[in-house]
């Protein structure tokens, strides 16, 4: 790829596999936006809206491993964009880059200020004297942030560790809330309820609010990308970063329909859960007792902590890479690495910083949680959407790697860029009625800043020196120069 070696090649296909599944990570996505999804389309949009969209899922992820088995790096989805447009690169890869970090940023941010809620959810149930308030939520945030700042600071193989073990955490976490919520409850839901439909959005039209519960399969399915970023640490990366993309969401979609059914016919009073402050806590409290609902929200609190782990190491490698061809301010601190632990300390405390301001208007606004969940999907699926519309563009040009769709890549491609398309639009809309301050969708205003400040730079000085990935020499000159 043109690039000297710095990071040390230590995750197997498992490992690889492990990062994006965790960042996917369906207990913390379903627990996180469960109350939502009750809100905006009900038991409907939950069960048939999760299928729906898993399947368009599955169309971006396999696009995407086409492309990461061509373009191996780091960079990922800004390399791979600078690499197949045919004109104007530079901006193409430019603008990729800075979508994907805003989006990667927006999941550290909402895993984090999820776990934070849950957390005080079980604070709450434990110590019935404890006040729940929003700025707490933000100052336990930066907490959890901090702490999984430093993990990454450590090497490379703690994080593989971690993530080995948040696969089996997730697993058997998820087995055993399936069966708690199947056997203990003495009264189910019946078959029927799987088509309930509710629209408690504020909207009067419920096309809209059903429209507005894809949020919470599009948010669950967000981060996959973590195994393209991890292929500079990853054996055979060409065959390997594909293979856990498609891994990590085909295991996710089947898993995580089934714990969306037990919560769903888990349901006893539904007004009454789907208004409580954290509506799956509440489902479970009622369904199992306060014992059994402890003990469950601990498997949930560590799942979300394990999703922001991987979500923060995902982060820090395409801040690294982007930094490398000198595209952030600051680049050369952003991509030095540690000559002790080999992993970019920088760029970690980089991305703690920047996910704990995305989440300080949590301070004031009710709605911070759906607004930070609507970066991170249209910052993520958009900066997706671009290298697979520009593999579209160059047709029967496009140079394959080992891993590809053959026949069929260009009608996966079209059906991928379509949804990320039509979802990115939806997303940014408001989400809740009426629309003040505080519950006012600020995504746009997020995604709006970045893009300026982007443009901006672009304009004033980037373009006249960033002309995408840089090429450090033929394949020798840059074997010379490997650091490992």
């Amino acid at each position: 790829m043109g690039y000297p070696r710095k990071l040390t090649r230590r995750f197997r296909a498992f490992d690889n596999f492990a990062i994006s599944f965790t960042i996917i990570n369906i207990i913390a996505g379903i627990f996180s936006s469960f109350g939502f999804g009750m809100a905006a389309g009900g038991p409907r949009i939950l069960i048939f809206g999760w299928i729906g969209v898993s399947i368009m899922v599955l169309f971006v992820g396999a696009s995407m491993g086409e492309i990461a088995s061509a373009y191996p790096t780091s960079g990922a989805l800004y390399f791979s964009a600078g690499k197949l447009a045919k004109r104007h690169r530079g901006a193409w890869s430019w603008y990729t880059g800075w979508l994907n970090f805003v989006g990667q940023v927006g999941g550290t941010a909402a895993t984090g200020y999820a776990a934070a809620t849950f957390i005080q959810a079980f604070i709450a149930m434990q110590w019935t004297d404890y006040e729940v308030t929003a700025q707490r939520t933000v100052g336990i945030t930066a907490v959890i942030l901090l702490l999984q700042a430093l993990a990454n600071t450590y090497t490379v193989q703690l994080i593989a560790l971690l993530n080995r073990i948040s696969v089996w955490w997730l697993f058997i976490g998820m087995v055993v809330i399936v069966i708690c919520l199947t056997v203990i409850p003495d009264h189910h839901q019946s078959v029927s309820f799987v088509t309930h439909f509710e629209n408690n959005t504020g909207f009067s039209n419920g096309i809209y609010g059903a429209m507005l519960g894809l949020l919470v399969t599009s948010w669950t399915f967000t981060g996959f990308d973590g195994s393209f970023h991890m292929s500079e640490e990853t054996v055979q990366a060409t065959v390997n970063a594909p293979k856990g993309i498609m891994r990590s969401i085909a295991y996710s979609a089947g898993i995580g329909l089934i714990l969306m059914l037990a919560l769903v016919y888990a349901i006893r009073d539904y007004a009454a859960e789907a208004s409580s402050a954290a509506p799956p806590v509440q489902i479970l409290i009622d369904a199992l007792g306060m014992g059994t609902a402890k003990l469950l929200l601990l498997i949930v609190i560590g799942a979300m902590l394990f999703c922001g782990l991987a979500n923060m190491t995902s982060n820090t490698r395409q801040i690294f890479a982007f930094s490398r061809d000198g595209a952030m301010p600051g680049s050369r601190w952003w991509h030095s690495v540690s000559p002790r632990t080999r992993t970019p300390v920088k760029a970690v405390w980089l991305a703690a910083a920047c996910s704990i301001i995305l989440v300080l208007p949590g301070w004031w606004s009710h709605t911070a949680f759906t607004a930070i969940v609507s970066v991170n999907v249209v910052g993520l699926f958009l900066a997706y959407g671009v290298p697979i519309f520009l593999r579209l563009r160059l047709g029967d040009e496009f140079e394959s790697g080992p891993w590809n769709l053959g026949r069929y890549g260009k009608v996966v491609g079209t059906v991928a860029v379509t949804w990320i398309v039509l979802s990115s639009v939806l997303f940014m809309l408001p989400q809740v009625s009426p629309i003040t301050t505080t519950s006012f969708n600020y995504a746009p205003i997020a995604l709006g800043v970045v893009l300026l400040i982007a443009t901006v730079w672009w304009f004033a000085t980037a373009r006249k020196r960033f002309q995408g990935p840089v090429s450090y020499g033929r394949p020798d000159e840059v074997a010379a120069m490997d650091l490992i």
